[in-house]
């Protein structure tokens, strides 16, 4: 009897292709995502760091309340006052200089445009540059000492033979004047002093550091890294 039955026929399998194209993505979605650039990690340290600091304020009502205004009878008084007022309004004090100073800037488009350039140069040009790639400028290489004489003596000429290095100084005078005048009247006996004076690095001063800390792990950063 002839056996009509014919031999089993293999499934044609396409598992190989599949396998590759699947090693494929998987090698593909595994790679690491693109590093975040160190200007823009500075930026969301620097704007984190600026939030938690400004967080820390003391509420305004207490910075105006007029009924704890009197005249000092001393100089000592004076400077004892503006000492502990400023240990408790260290934020508020310092968020009011900032905004005379960017009150003068914006009154003054021209030294804020310029002031803007020379920390742009800065940024772009030295701090966050390759470490690898050399600035050139009109076909000329400058070495890193180069690079930072000139923007040291670019400096020294915007702020001290312009007219942005007065308006700076003129700002700050009338900061320094403001919270001056206000520690010196402002009785601070209502005012919770013993966390401040523990603690002298809370507050303001405590953003400054966090924001110096935030650039150090920024300076991680190859790119960074050899002038941080």
């Amino acid at each position: 009897m002839t056996s009509s039955a014919s031999p089993p026929i293999l499934p044609v399998s396409n598992s190989l292709p599949t396998n590759a194209t699947a090693g494929t993505t998987t090698s593909v979605e595994s790679q690491p995502p693109i590093a975040t650039p160190a200007f823009r990690a500075f930026i969301t340290h620097l704007s984190d760091s600026l939030r938690n600091g400004l967080a820390q304020r003391r509420p305004w009502g207490e910075l105006v309340d007029r009924s704890a205004f009197t005249k000092p009878e001393s100089l000592s008084e004076a400077t004892l006052r503006i000492r502990k007022n400023y240990s408790y309004f260290r934020v508020n004090y310092l968020a009011v200089a900032a905004l005379i100073l960017a009150f003068s800037l914006l009154s003054h488009p021209f030294s804020l445009i310029v002031l803007i350039g020379l920390l742009a140069s800065w940024l772009f040009l030295y701090l966050f540059r390759p470490s690898d790639q050399p600035l050139v400028i009109f076909g000329r290489t400058f070495s890193d000492f180069e690079t930072l004489a000139l923007l040291g003596g670019l400096t020294v000429f915007v702020v001290f033979l312009t007219s942005v290095g007065s308006l700076l100084i003129s700002a700050l005078m009338v900061g320094v004047a403001l919270i001056c005048a206000h520690g010196a009247f402002r009785v601070p006996e209502d005012l919770f002093l013993d966390d401040q004076e523990n603690n002298p690095a809370t507050g303001f001063l405590s953003f400054i550091r966090g924001a110096a800390t935030n650039a150090a792990v920024t300076a991680s950063v190859p790119a960074v890294s050899a002038r941080v």
